[in-house]
This record gives C-alpha cells, structure tokens and sequence, in this order.
C-alpha cells in the first residue's frame, strides 16, 4: 500500500497564509473552472467561507470590498470572476509609497519638542495686537513647562525668553518687557494634582470593588 503524501518543501507558497491551504486549493480550483457562471458561484461562495473565517473584519468599512481584493491576490490575479467591485492589479499593489519629507534640520533644544516651531510659526502669522501678545505668552509659558519637565530644577524666565528669541529668528523679543512667566511651582503642582486625583480616582474604584465583594460573600 502506497500513499500519496504532501509536503510543505514540495507546496506552493500560500499568498494569504491566514485563510490556510485549504482555502487556497479551493481558490485554485475555482480558476481551472471554463464555466463562467460555475466560476462566479463558486467565486461567490469562496468569500462567504472567508467572510466566516475572519469575523473580526465585519467592522471594517467595505467589509465585501476587502474579501474580495483578497480573493484576486490568492489567485495571483489570475482569477476571472464578476466582482462587484473594481479588480485591482498586480502593479497597484506593488507600487511603493512614496517616501515621508523627514527633516533635515533638528532644533538644537529638543526638549521643547517639534510642535513648538509650528506654534512659533503661527504666532508670526498674526496681526500685531493684544491677541498676538497674548498668544506669545502663553506659547512662552508652554516653553517654560516643557523645560520643566525635561530639568525637574526651577528655570529663569530670562532663559525662555532667549530660546525663543532664538527660534523665531529674533522677531519675537520679550527679554525687555519687564514680564513675568507662570511661577515653576505652579506648572508642576498642575501636574502633580493631576496625578494624584487620578491616583485617588483608581484608590476609591479598587474599595468599591472590594466592598461590592464582601457584600456579595455576605448575601450568599
């Protein structure tokens, strides 16, 4: 007695390993088929089973429109079936992305992060005017935070001042106004309030959980 026996070194390599060789074979068969109608049904009924293997995508939008680009990549496009969406291509799907613009150029303070170039930017983009100096300060004392975080020391608002003098390229000056930024205690005691609410939040949720469970031990 002879048996034929498959092996993986001998089979070809699954496009889609998620859907299993079974599902593969089935696709295979479905392309061999001459019939047009046969192969439109069995099309049909090939994306239903892989509907039902991946439940989980039934959230996605186009939901059918995936099955069925899944469905022309296990065929390797091959594939001739009445789809109810576009078909796509072997090119498409090779195409490479075109690559991301990363910068060229890093702020030598890092520690203030890269919004707060943009923040700058916007800032020079206003009128002149009580809003603009408004908004200058409140993106200074953002600087002076984020120094904080970075040095958890006390920080001198003349400091903040020339940094940002630096990054605006010397069209925001504030060195000479005579103001005062938010106090260091104050920036830190927001965060350190913060956090421990959200530790009291979490204390007063794990005694409630704990009392709901005596209560549940005393009534049965």
């Amino acid at each position: 007695m002879t048996f034929d026996l498959e092996y993986n070194s001998e089979r070809t390599n699954l496009l889609i390993p998620e859907y299993g060789r079974h599902l593969q074979k089935l696709v295979d068969h479905c392309i061999a088929l001459e019939d047009d109608e046969e192969r439109n049904k069995m099309a049909r009924a090939i994306v239903d089973v892989m509907g039902n293997l991946q439940p989980h995508l039934r959230d996605v939008p186009d939901f059918k429109h995936k099955l069925w680009d899944q469905l022309f990549i296990m065929s390797d496009f091959k594939l001739k079936a009445e789809s109810p969406y576009p078909q796509p291509s072997k090119e498409e799907l090779q195409e490479k992305p075109e690559p991301l613009p990363y910068p060229k150029t890093a702020s030598k303070y890092r520690f203030y992060g890269n919004n707060i170039q943009t923040m700058i930017d916007v800032v020079l983009s206003w009128e002149e005017g009580e809003k603009r100096e408004g908004l200058t300060y409140v993106v200074a004392n953002h600087m002076k935070k984020c120094y904080l975080n970075w040095n958890k020391d006390t920080v001198d608002d003349e400091v903040i001042f020339k940094h940002l003098y630096e990054l605006s390229d010397g069209k925001i000056d504030l060195r000479e106004n005579g103001e005062k930024l938010s106090e260091s205690s104050s920036l830190l005691r927001k965060k350190s309030s913060r956090n421990q609410s959200n530790q009291k939040s979490s204390h007063q949720k794990s005694n409630h959980q704990k009392n709901k469970h005596k209560n549940y031990r005393k009534k049965y």
